[in-house]
């Protein structure tokens, strides 16, 4: 059970209107979604920067190959 005062400041704040359990608790649903948002999308551009990483090595090899052998080019 909290302490007296801080039941009487809840219900002071409940009564003066200046913010409402519905809002805070919309609040916090909307932030918990941003933060998996944010969590998954940080995920899926790692994931996407080692797609890229892997195909600038492969570009790298290829190149070089290419270069290595010149004269068997078409």
């Amino acid at each position: 059970m909290p302490p007296p005062s801080t039941a009487l400041g809840e219900q002071a704040w409940r009564e003066s209107g200046l913010g409402a359990h519905a809002d805070v608790d919309e609040l916090q649903r909307t932030i918990t979604w941003l933060e998996q948002r944010t969590a998954e999308l940080a995920r899926q551009l790692e994931e996407a920067r080692d797609d890229l990483d892997a195909a600038r090595s492969a570009n790298r090899d290829l190149t070089r190959a290419l270069n290595q052998c010149p004269g068997e080019r078409t």
